[in-house]
């Protein structure tokens, strides 16, 4: 009897000592799993991305190595890792995607568009997976093989399927092979991301019957990233309340361990609640550590500064009071210490709790959570002049860790309306772990990184990415970009180096640059943070006015303020804000349903002309139709044209198409359609064409 308990016992060490399989089912919980974050991986992998980036950037430094022809197609070099096929004449050419070896997982597809056929074959099978139009799977991986799941296509949408990316994991035994076929002059953005296996690790492939068999977990799995306090935690909260004056700091919390903090939720309250978000500091120190793993403003830790800017991730929450959560897990060994410290001019006040749990520390794997917020005000961001593009460093760790997540703040004064134009992120992320020397993550552009495409300003907010503020006009003012690596996170064993460039579609001076990566170490990893200073945490602002830019997207732009174009005696009032043209913006508010206002303006000759309307987006605003000349016009393609949105205040740009006017005066009347709702009028912008 006691032998055959020994052995048991070595049977299930045994069985311990070794990892469970990678399979769909596994891959499919850790998308809702935080806390297996806070260990290193086991096994161990590493993640890598294939993309269409700029082949010539091939030496860090180098003369290329800014070089950004990437996916628009006809590139010096084909963006692929291998010409298969040459083209012959119409007949398309075939190009090796990736051709990966031994057990891993796609985790992340991304695409801004492509054009022609993708096969993807795993193990060396003969008979591909997949087979059909690219930018389909690249967009939607998981849609071939819904059928007998009793999922539809849409029910994806959200959680799996976020903006241009796609989180549907596809792991496999041995290797999986991608090739293209299509017209190399053709568009062609792509980004592939996997995980890496150790070689002994244990996966079992894909098959499409998994999503048939594992159809409740994918119901389960999306409910929860799309409502990722659903679950949380019923463990007792540790309440937060301090105040602090001026250059003060308190003690917020501290707890004994081992244990963790699985949720953190903070309020702040001042009278000037933007620049308190800014300049009152969170400090997060564990295990008697001298410097916080955690040191960032508390508005940008949370991904809500500057302001706040409500949304909701599987890691964090904002909400439109100013209530703000972070569900990164925080462990410790020994204890915690939650230190708040106002850096700035006023009395701030912080609420909140801390829910504290259980948690085993394991001293061979378990890692603190690490967040360092940093800043770089008044740099010229370029297009490729001379000592312009530049790289911009979020980590540099030399120790053992997973990189998990990356907040962008930035502030881009540029003054053309376009997103062609006044665009800040041509630049790429260029990843670099352990002893990579190229990046193993290379991307093709910034909000390529971020899950979305061409500069688009319009705010989105989804499991694993956002931009829950974007001021405008297109992506003038205050940004903030947001990517939670929890699927994809980026484990390293020696070093990580995360880079992103600073790349424009032009000259612009006077950007600020906030950013922060968020990551996991263990005990004695070093990383380059420097301590905050009072140039760091002031709140950058644009010019008190500016002028539209007649270049690129608003090339022979004529633009005029509203209010001059406005009838002397018409009802309307001046709002002052550097969001407006000339610093002001003309605010009408009409007293009853169909009331109009009429903007006079001219051309100089007879051709076809396009309008374009810069209008104040804020909440509780109203909506009108419009006519030019009697003529009903579609800004954006609507009749009705409503500028109501839940929260903050927006600049847009709406434009109308082209349509013959002849030269002299027209008339653009406004029909408002709810009373008492304000509409705001910036600018009217003619091109003639």
């Amino acid at each position: 009897m006691r032998t055959a308990l020994l052995l048991s016992a070595v049977v299930l060490a045994c069985l311990a000592a070794f990892p469970a399989p990678v399979t769909t089912e596994s891959l499919l919980r850790e998308m809702t799993d935080l806390e297996r974050l806070t260990r290193f991986p086991d096994p161990a992998y590493k993640t890598i991305q294939f993309s269409s980036y700029d082949r010539r950037s091939a030496v860090p430094g180098g003369p290329d190595w800014f070089a950004n022809s990437d996916g628009f197609g006809g590139e010096p070099v084909p963006n692929f890792e291998a010409v298969l096929t040459p083209p012959k004449g119409r007949e398309p050419g075939e190009y090796l995607v990736c051709d990966v070896k031994g057990p891993g997982a796609l985790v992340r597809v991304w695409t801004a568009q492509i054009k022609g056929d993708l096969r993807v074959w795993l193990d060396g099978a003969k008979t591909p997976l997949y087979d059909g139009p690219a930018e389909a799977f690249l967009l939607r991986p998981y849609d071939t093989f819904l059928e007998g799941s009793g999922l539809d296509a849409k029910d994806l949408d959200g959680t799996l399927y976020q903006q241009n990316a796609a989180y549907a994991p596809i792991p496999f035994a041995k290797g999986c092979r991608m090739v293209w076929s299509g017209n190399h002059r053709d568009i062609h953005f792509y980004q592939i991301q996997f995980r890496m296996y150790d070689r002994k690790a244990k996966v079992k492939s894909f098959s499409p019957d998994d999503l048939k068999a594992n159809a409740p977990l994918l119901r389960e799995t999306m409910a929860r990233l799309a409502d990722p306090d659903a679950a949380a935690d019923t463990a007792a909260a540790r309440p937060i309340q301090v105040s602090l004056a001026p250059k003060a700091s308190a003690t917020a919390l501290e707890l004994a361990g081992p244990g963790a903090v699985q949720r953190l939720t903070l309020k702040v309250t001042a009278p000037d609640l933007d620049r308190a978000l800014r300049q009152t500091v969170l400090h997060v120190l564990c295990d008697g550590e001298p410097w916080g793993q955690v040191q960032a403003t508390v508005g940008d830790f949370f991904g809500a500064g500057p302001g706040v800017n409500p949304y909701n991730s599987s890691p964090f929450t904002v909400k439109p009071d100013g209530t703000m959560t972070c569900r990164y897990v925080m462990p410790y060994k020994s204890g915690i210490k939650i230190l708040l410290e106002n850096l700035g001019d006023q009395e701030v006040s912080v609420t909140g709790e801390a829910v504290a749990v259980d948690h085993a520390w394991d001293d061979n794997a378990s890692m603190h959570f690490r967040a360092r917020w940093r800043a770089d005000h008044g740099l010229t961001a370029s297009n490729g002049d001379s000592m312009g593009v530049q790289d911009m460093p979020y980590v540099l760790a030399r120790g053992r860790g997973v990189y998990v997540g990356t907040a962008l703040m930035l502030l881009n004064p540029n003054n053309v309306p376009t997103p062609w134009g006044n665009w800040w992120g041509e630049g790429d992320e260029k990843i670099f772990v352990d002893d990579d020397v190229r990046p193993s993550t290379f991307g093709t552009g910034s909000e390529d990184y971020f899950n979305y495409a061409w500069s688009d300003p319009a705010l989105f907010g989804f499991p694993y990415c956002g931009q829950p503020r974007n001021d405008g006009p297109a992506n003038r003012g205050f940004v903030v970009n947001q990517r939670w690596h929890i699927l994809d996170p980026l484990p390293f064993a020696e070093s990580l180096a995360f880079y992103m460039e600073l790349f424009s579609h032009e000259r612009t001076e006077g950007v600020s640059y906030g950013r922060i990566g968020y990551y996991y170490a263990r005990p004695g990893t070093l990383d380059d943070h420097v301590p905050l200073t009072d140039t760091d945490l002031q709140l950058p602002e644009l010019p008190a006015t500016w002028e539209p830019a007649p270049r690129f997207g608003a090339q022979k732009w004529e633009s005029s303020p509203c209010e001059a174009l406005a009838a002397p005696d018409a009802p309307v009032e001046l709002l002052a804000g550097p969001l407006w043209q000339g610093g002001q913006v003309m605010v009408w508010t009409p007293t009853e349903n169909g009331q109009t206002l009429t903007l006079t303006f001219h051309t100089a000759e007879a051709v076809k002309h396009s309008l374009n309307i810069a209008c104040m987006l804020q909440p509780g605003a109203g909506a009108f139709r419009a006519a030019v000349n009697g003529e009903a016009v579609k800004f954006d393609g609507k009749e009705t044209l409503s500028l109501d949105i839940p929260h903050g205040v927006q600049s847009r740009v709406f434009g109308a198409g082209q349509r013959e006017l002849a030269a002299g005066a027209h008339e653009l009347v406004l029909t408002a359609v709810e009373a008492g709702k304000p509409i705001g009028l910036d600018f009217l912008a003619v091109r003639p064409h």
